[in-house]
């Protein structure tokens, strides 16, 4: 299993925590920590979850990022969660999550294709 969990804080002191590869029972205390330890050491306002590079989260990593999601609300701070892929999208859709999240508002827009004449 091969995973890379990362956190950053941006210059608009929003929390950001990427994930790279894959989130499962061997690693998903690792994601809720490092969502932890942002939320205690920096306290944003926002905790941002970029998942563009997970390439595959089971169960435990969902509820990893309940727990995150807990952290944040703690210090009213707001959780979001970007990027997933549109597997994953319809989990949280399914279960109801992704309110929780921020995707529920969240619509992609397609790509502009420019038109020659």
């Amino acid at each position: 299993m091969d995973s890379s969990i990362t956190r950053s804080l941006d210059a608009d002191g929003v929390a950001v925590v990427a994930v790279e590869g894959e989130i499962d029972f061997s690693n998903a205390d690792e994601l809720a920590d490092c969502v932890r330890a942002a939320v205690t050491e920096w306290s944003p306002p926002m905790v941002r979850v970029d998942l563009r590079g997970a390439r595959f989260i089971d169960s435990t990593g969902l509820g990893a990022l309940i727990e995150g999601y807990r952290a944040a609300l703690g210090i009213e701070a707001r959780f979001l969660v970007v990027n997933p892929t549109p597997a994953f999208r319809r989990v949280l859709d399914v279960t109801g999550l992704c309110d929780f999240f921020g995707l529920g508002d969240v619509v992609e827009a397609e790509p502009t294709r420019a038109t020659g004449a």
